[in-house]
């Protein structure tokens, strides 16, 4: 505690401003166990870039740890780049405290002479990623902690390429970053290099939106989608979207349609999370809707419900929409005509029919680790290949390389071309799912997270991980396990045969079990939030379609036995 307290005491002096002081002396005298939650450690950058609880500390997020943030990657690209005209530009979302911080992080920038532009109110992650490389900008920021809870809030750095910072920039970014001191920090702004853009960077995106992602489907008119934002930022961007490709009958959830950092309707904004779609899916039961799409507040995820074979909506998972969108893109670029050079894409835990689609296609199949920062990369890697789409299965998906990030703004227009032409020549979104599930096999996956907060939570999410890895699972449900792949040290063993595999992918805390029968199980800790997550998939032979509820129910119960074997 010694040191946490030293550590506190340090932002006390006349640097630090007279509420920040108040605070820590409060905590100094009053809370000792919260002193050391906000104290005992720096925010690190995860899978997501920065993210946490706002408040005073180091472990929390506010105007000095952005402040330092930005300060390293100032330097940094000052020390990188010969041209003496840098440029950033910065996204906020709804959450609490956005608007304000993207100003601080602003000022940060144009005290070190870089010029800034700023979006005028809040806009989504996508359309960030797209301004970096519309404006010629060398960075692009975002303030938004996705999906968690209304506490966080979150610093995403993006590169010139418009993706997300990965190896090297990442990791000379952090030592540039905890080069300096808090002290270090220039908030001295130079208010003439900060310009405020809006609409024409809007008029940009949505063109390039619809035009990456509307395929001019049949029977736009005579399709109902219900629409929310969850209060967050898609309200800016998708309904737009949806009626320049033509949607005109399109009822948006009035309740959440205000963007709120406090997310009043929902416990959480995650359209992961069944309920926080329920208003939308009680709305779309009302009138006969045939698609609900939810966004979470920074709308680089989206969340789809759709009429089941008996006709009620159900909410599909990741695994299932990305299936579908890219066998869709697919089929799109087979009607032109294959050149040889493209490719699809998805993570390590996310189902392994991409892949079976890939082989049926006869293009190339790209995995990547968890986190999209990872897809945006292979497309700057591979310049000479064509990225037709591809996402992972947390509810996120990328059609072409316009964006170098997930994207719920084209992404929902793509389900509904998708949704809309399958309902004008008499089928639908399900229907078609199914189809895939007879020609590429028929996977099924399911997620278990287990949340564990603060100091002794990390400390649990740890050891869970290192009793998965030395007390081996040598079979589930009576199929034994035939490799482990351990991503931490890039080594995939035959546990039968004793082969071992190079893994050709960064180091990273996974470790995944494939069983004889294609059964797959995966455990990482999240890099965002304080959980620990379990991926399985498991998959059968589906000879026609009209066995899909039969073989549904036993590839459930499978999943089930697995989580019961496993204690989950």
């Amino acid at each position: 505690m010694d040191a946490i307290e030293t550590t506190a005491k340090s932002w006390l002096t006349d640097f630090f401003d007279e509420d920040t002081k108040v605070e820590i002396q409060n905590l100094l005298k009053n809370n000792r166990e919260e002193l050391k939650e906000r104290f005992y450690k720096n925010l690190e950058f995860g899978t997501g870039g920065m993210r946490g609880v706002m408040g005073v500390g180091t472990n929390r997020i506010n105007k000095y740890t952005l402040g330092k943030s930005t300060q390293g990657l100032s330097n940094y690209l000052k020390k990188t780049n010969s041209d003496d005209r840098l440029k950033v530009v910065i996204a906020y979302d709804c959450r609490h405290n956005s608007d304000t911080l993207a100003q601080v992080v602003a000022e940060v920038f144009s005290a070190n002479g870089i010029t800034v532009y700023l979006f005028s109110e809040l806009r989504t992650t996508p359309e960030l990623s797209f301004a970096v490389r519309h404006l010629g900008c060398h960075a692009g920021i975002v303030l938004t902690a996705s999906h968690n809870p209304p506490e966080y809030n979150g610093y995403k750095v993006y590169w010139s390429d418009g993706g997300q910072i990965v190896p090297p920039q990442d990791g000379e970014i952090i030592a540039e970053i905890n080069a300096i001191s808090f002290e270090d920090i220039n908030f001295n702004a130079d208010k003439s290099l900060i310009h405020n853009i809006d609409k024409e960077v809007d008029e940009a995106f949505f063109e390039a939106s619809v035009q990456n992602g509307n395929f001019n489907a049949k029977g736009k008119d005579d399709f109902k989608i219900v629409f929310t934002s969850l209060h967050g930022t898609s309200i800016t961007a998708i309904p737009e979207v949806l009626k320049r490709a033509g949607y005109s009958n399109v009822t948006t959830i009035a309740e959440q349609a205000k963007p709120d950092g406090s997310f009043p309707t929902v416990e959480s904004p995650n359209p992961e999370e069944p309920e926080a779609l329920s208003m939308a899916i009680k709305k779309a039961e009302e009138i006969g809707a045939d698609m609900v799409v939810g966004t979470d507040p920074d709308s680089d995820r989206l969340g789809i419900a759709v009429r089941n074979l008996d006709g009620e909506m159900e909410l599909l998972n990741g695994n299932q929409t990305m299936v579908l969108m890219t066998k869709f893109l697919l089929d799109q670029y087979k009607k032109k005509g294959f050149r040889g050079n493209e490719f699809i894409a998805t993570t390590i835990v996310s189902t392994p029919m991409m892949e079976q689609m890939a082989k049926a296609y006869n293009v190339e199949f790209k995995t990547a680790l968890t986190g999209f920062k990872w897809i945006g990369k292979m497309i700057k890697d591979f310049p000479e290949s064509t990225f037709i789409g591809g996402g992972e299965e947390s509810f996120g998906y990328m059609v072409g390389d316009f964006v170098r990030d997930k994207d719920a703004v084209t992404s929902t227009l793509l389900a509904c071309e998708i949704a809309a032409d399958a309902k004008a020549k008499g089928s639908s979104f399900y229907e078609e799912l199914i189809d895939c599930y007879v020609q590429f096999g028929f996977y099924k996956e399911k997620l278990i997270s287990l949340t564990k907060k603060g100091i002794s939570g990390a400390e649990e999410i740890k050891q869970m991980l290192v009793d998965f890895k030395e007390n081996p699972v040598e079979s589930v449900q009576g199929s034994n396990v035939v490799w482990i792949e351990d991503y931490n040290t890039s080594i995939a063993k035959n546990v039968r045969t004793g082969e071992e595999k190079t893994i050709d992918l960064p180091k990273s805390n996974v470790l995944i079990y494939e069983m004889e029968d294609g059964t797959r199980i995966a455990a990482r800790p999240s890099g965002t939030e304080p959980k620990v997550k379990f991926y399985m998939s498991t998959n059968a032979k589906l000879g026609r379609a009209e066995d899909f509820k039969s073989v549904n129910s036993q590839l459930e119960a499978k999943l089930d036995g697995i989580r019961s074997e496993l204690n989950l």
